[in-house]
């Protein structure tokens, strides 16, 4: 069996990455969408609210797993017993970052490889950091994000009142 791990934070799963894990789905017998739990990023949500939005994204598909983790994305893969680990592009700058932490697992973990999936193309705009920008600001996230998802964005900033700065003005990437 060929089990591949999708990594993030998911904070929030949007269009984007249900994509490029129903797509790997196709492909691999297994898709661990794996949300990690320490991220050095503000969160919207906690883990358990993150791995809660992931699971609902996915009700019903049998090839996808949802669990959180805490670990080195390889470590978290050798102990699930996982050679692959499945990342997505959008665009030309996620390509050297995807490329730098490719090399980087490799180091660390010779024995798995990467694969990259394009994004389609009506996800290319799409990050978890707009969507939360946009809902921040009262805009319409419907057709970026799954309707629980817009939910618990909603219900998220209606607990945060105004005047609450929840998505960093610069990048953190880096």
């Amino acid at each position: 069996m060929v089990r591949a791990v999708f990594p993030g934070t998911f904070d929030p799963i949007h269009y984007g990455h249900i994509d490029i894990a129903c797509r790997a789905a196709r492909l691999f017998d297994e898709i661990v969408v794996a949300v990690y739990d320490r991220p050095l990023k503000s969160l919207l949500f906690s883990p358990e609210e993150r791995i809660s939005l992931v699971r609902q994204s996915f009700d019903g598909d049998g090839k996808v797993k949802v669990v959180g983790y805490s670990s080195l994305t390889v470590d978290f893969c050798r102990s699930i017993d996982a050679h692959l680990i499945v990342r997505g592009l959008r665009v030309f700058s996620d390509f050297e970052y995807e490329f730098r932490m490719a090399l980087a697992n490799h180091r660390l973990a010779p024995e798995f490889e990467m694969v990259s999936f394009f994004t389609a193309e009506e996800h290319t705009f799409l990050s978890s950091s707009t969507v939360r920008e946009i809902a921040s600001l009262g805009g319409d996230v419907s057709s970026m994000v799954p309707p629980h998802v817009e939910n618990a964005l909603i219900n998220r900033f209606k607990e945060l009142g105004d005047g609450q700065q929840v998505v960093p003005t610069t990048s953190l990437r880096d």
